[in-house]
C-alpha cells in the first residue's frame, strides 16, 4: 500500500489554514495510507482538519521525516507539499530544500510528489531560484492563482483549495438568487500589528449606511485570533455585534460558528482572502476590502473568472463605497455561477493528483490549465 505524507501543520491562529490542509487531505486519502505531520497542535485543530482513525498523526517531525525516507526507499511512498501561501525568502523556502532528498529518494523509487494550490506573498529571483530543484523532482506542481503562475514559469494553474469548501453544490446553485433569511453583513480585518492602518472613516461609514439600507445587522468576526483586538473596535465603531474567538474555543468550533453565520450573511467585507472566501462558498458576497493596496483577494478572484471584487478600506467616500456594494451585489449569479465552474475544475485537478500519487497517470497532466502568458 502507498503511504502518503503530507505536512498538516499549518499557523496555528488562522482557520483559513485548516480549511486548505483539510481538503487536499480529503483529496488524497484514498490514495493510500495518510501520514500527517502536525506538531504541538492546539485544540481542535486535528478536529478541524478532519483527521480520521485510520490517517497517522505525528507530533514529531523528526519522526514523520524518518518514517518518509523509509517508506520511499523501499518504493512504496508518496509527497504532497502543504497548500497556502510561501514566501519567497530563505526563511520561506525551508520546505523545499529541507525535503530535497525526500523528493530524490521518492524520484529514484517510483514515488511521486504533488504541490498543489501555492501561492507567492513576494517575488524574489534568488528564492524562486532555489525552488527549481524541488519543482522539478514533482511531479505535478499546481498554484493557486494566475499571477504566482506567470511569475514562477512554470507548472499549472488552479483554483483555490478553499473554494471546494461550504456548502454543497446544489446549495451554491440557489445562491444566485437573493434570500430574505440574509440578513447579515459581515467585516474582518487584519490586526496582528496594533499600528496596522485601520479602515478609513468613510469606509466605516459606507459600510453602516449599506447595512442600513438593506436591513443587514453588522457582524466583525474573527477567522484568525490575533485579529482579535481589531475585531472588537471594528464592531464598537460599526455599532455591530462580535463573532470573536476567545482562548478556550477549538478551531473547529470557531469554524462551525464562523459557517454558520456566513450561511446568513448577505455580503462580506475582508482584506483576508480565506475570510471572504469561506463566506463566499456560504453564499455571501465577496468583497476584498484592503487598506492598503494588496491585489491578493483579487488575484484569486480573478483565477476563478471573477474580477473587480475589491473595494479598498482607504476609501475617502461612503456614497462610493455603498455604489460599490451595490454593483457587486447586483452580481450574484455570475458570482456563484463562477464558483460552481471552479469546482468542477478543482475536481479535474484532485481525480489527476490521485492518479499521479497512485502511479496511474501519464507523464502529462490532461486536467490543468496551462500558466497564462
Amino acid at each position: 500500500m502507498t503511504k502518503v505524507f503530507a505536512i498538516g501543520r499549518g499557523q496555528y491562529e488562522n482557520v483559513g489554514d485548516i480549511i486548505l490542509r483539510r481538503q487536499l487531505l480529503d483529496w488524497v486519502r484514498p490514495v493510500g495510507e495518510l501520514h500527517v505531520y502536525v506538531g504541538a497542535s492546539p485544540a481542535g485543530y486535528d478536529e478541524g482538519l478532519g483527521l480520521r482513525p485510520g490517517d497517522h498523526v505525528y507530533r514529531s517531525l523528526r519522526a514523520w521525516y524518518r518514517v518518509a525516507l523509509t517508506s520511499a526507499a523501499r518504493g512504496r511512498a508518496a509527497y504532497v507539499f502543504k497548500p497556502g501561501e510561501i514566501q519567497l525568502t530563505l526563511v520561506g523556502m525551508k520546505e523545499h530544500l529541507s525535503l530535497l532528498p525526500l523528493l530524490l529518494t521518492l524520484k529514484l523509487r517510483g514515488g511521486a510528489a504533488v504541490r498543489a494550490g501555492v501561492g507567492t506573498r513576494n517575488y524574489a529571483a534568488v528564492p524562486r531560484a532555489l525552488m527549481r530543484p524541488s519543482i522539478a523532482l514533482s511531479d505535478r506542481t499546481l498554484w493557486r492563482d494566475d499571477a504566482t503562475g506567470r511569475y514562477m514559469g512554470t507548472g499549472a494553474v488552479m483554483p483555490d483549495l478553499a473554494f471546494g469548501e461550504g456548502a454543497d453544490d446544489a446549495a451554491v446553485a440557489r445562491f444566485a438568487s437573493p434570500a430574505p433569511e440574509r440578513n447579515a453583513l459581515v467585516v474582518s480585518m487584519r490586526g496582528e500589528d496594533p499600528a496596522r492602518p485601520y479602515p478609513s472613516q468613510a469606509w466605516l461609514d459606507g459600510v453602516r449606511a449599506y447595512a442600513a439600507a438593506h436591513d443587514l445587522e453588522i457582524w466583525a468576526v474573527t477567522q484568525v485570533w490575533t485579529d482579535e483586538e481589531r475585531t472588537q473596535r471594528l464592531a464598537a465603531d460599526l455599532g455591530g455585534q462580535t463573532l470573536g474567538w476567545d482562548g478556550p474555543t477549538g478551531h473547529d468550533e470557531q469554524e462551525r460558528r464562523l459557517r454558520e453565520l456566513y450561511s446568513r450573511t448577505a455580503i462580506a467585507l475582508s482584506d483576508r482572502l480565506h475570510v471572504v472566501i469561506a463566506a463566499f462558498t456560504e453564499g455571501a458576497v465577496p468583497v476584498g476590502s484592503p487598506v492598503g493596496d494588496s491585489d491578493k483577494v483579487d488575484r484569486h478572484f480573478t483565477t476563478i473568472g471573477i474580477p473587480g471584487v475589491t473595494v479598498s478600506a482607504a476609501t475617502d467616500s461612503a456614497d462610493e463605497l455603498v455604489a460599490r456594494l451595490e454593483t457587486l451585489a447586483g452580481r450574484r449569479a455570475e458570482l456563484f455561477g463562477a464558483l460552481l465552474e471552479a469546482r468542477r475544475r478543482l475536481r479535474g485537478h484532485r481525480d489527476d493528483i490521485q492518479q499521479v500519487l497512485s502511479g496511474r497517470s501519464p507523464s502529462a497532466p490532461a486536467t490543468t490549465e496551462p500558466v497564462a502568458g
